[in-house]
């Protein structure tokens, strides 16, 4: 099962990743200033990850591979790493997808 961990980054911002069942990240949002704002963030994810159309599919100048998760006003919610092929990144997209719904959230930021 997955989790989404909040962590305050150097700057005090809040974000948070998405981690699978095995603890890789396969999701990271972008800074808030805000702890509420971050929340917002992790309920957008669990209910725009199920809809396919909502993944924004990429490729990078170095030729690798990630994505971007959009909520339904096309504002990026989240992240990926990159990924050596596409078929790699798909099968990150697939994990956010069976991950994210029922994920819990641990608070990690001070």
């Amino acid at each position: 099962m997955g989790k989404f961990v909040i962590s305050t980054r150097k700057n005090g911002e809040f974000q948070f990743n998405l981690k699978a069942g095995n603890g890789e990240v396969i999701l990271t949002s972008e800074g808030y200033t805000a702890k509420a704002s971050c929340l917002n963030g992790i309920e957008s994810v669990k209910k725009n990850a199920s809809d396919d159309n909502r993944y924004d599919r990429k490729e990078a100048k170095n030729g690798k591979f990630f994505f971007n998760l959009k909520a339904g006003n096309g504002q990026i919610i989240g992240s990926s790493e990159m990924y050596e092929s596409a078929s790699g990144r798909d099968k990150g997209i697939e994990s956010v997808k069976r991950n994210a719904s029922d994920a819990t959230t641990d608070d990690q930021s001070a």
